[in-house]
């Protein structure tokens, strides 16, 4: 039979639903995430918390092979979820590895760690007690961790407070007595103000004196010290 008129642009009508369903198919929101956050992921190089960018990285790209790979006829992307997933997995990783090599690094041979929960009295004791934890540290090499308080002085600085946290040292805050430790750095030629937070290895000293400007003075001395 003769073809009619319309008979060829319907048969090509016909034949659009299989070649639209090939050539339209969605990329897999869940690749695009993964993708964003395979972007990120170098992030975990910077800080231990930060690791949580590749690992939800990770997540993702898992979440997006399995999307993908269950609804071929739907989705696309999954050379995006497989990447991300790899790059995510390297940097999560690497980014561990790495911050745990600087973390063992930091501390000095023959030195111990100090983290201001040591210097924190007991539950129920006044707030200027000073804790056992605090004691057994008393005359020993020490790491410490904390923010510099800001004063007038911005070079060449020699002694000054080492506080807990910046809300106390960026904000005008008074800190407590016992988030506070007076920092006596053996170099003379000092060091310059930063609102970073500093590791201070020195000398950890249990010695009640009062300072100028600060109400309560100080209990805790870090003598002969080095910025790290």
């Amino acid at each position: 039979m003769a073809s009619g008129l319309f008979d060829s642009p319907l048969s090509q009508t016909q034949a659009l639903p299989a070649d639209a369903e090939t050539r339209y198919r969605a990329i897999a929101t869940t690749a695009i995430l993964a993708g964003v956050f395979g972007l990120l992921s170098p992030l975990a190089f910077v800080d231990w918390w930060l690791a949580v960018v590749p690992a939800v990285g990770v997540v993702l790209g898992i979440v997006a092979w399995r999307d993908i790979a269950a609804r071929p006829g739907e989705y696309v992307g999954m050379p995006l979820a497989l990447g991300s997933l790899a790059v995510s997995a390297c940097a999560l990783v690497g980014g561990l590895a790495y911050q745990a090599s600087a973390y063992a690094a930091e501390l000095p041979p023959g030195f111990e760690r100090l983290s201001y929960a040591d210097l924190q009295p007991l539950e129920g004791d006044p707030p200027g007690s000073i804790p056992d934890t605090a004691r057994a540290h008393d005359g020993h090499d020490v790491l410490l961790k904390g923010y510099m308080y800001p004063g007038k002085q911005q070079q060449g600085i020699v002694q000054f407070l080492l506080v807990r946290d910046q809300g106390d040292c960026c904000f005008g805050g008074n800190p407590k007595i016992t988030d506070r430790v007076l920092v006596q750095l053996r170099d003379p030629a000092g060091i310059g103000f930063s609102p970073r937070i500093c590791k201070i290895a020195g000398r950890f000293a249990v010695r009640p004196m009062v300072a100028p400007g600060l109400d309560g003075g100080v209990l805790y001395h870090l003598e002969d010290a080095v910025a790290r």
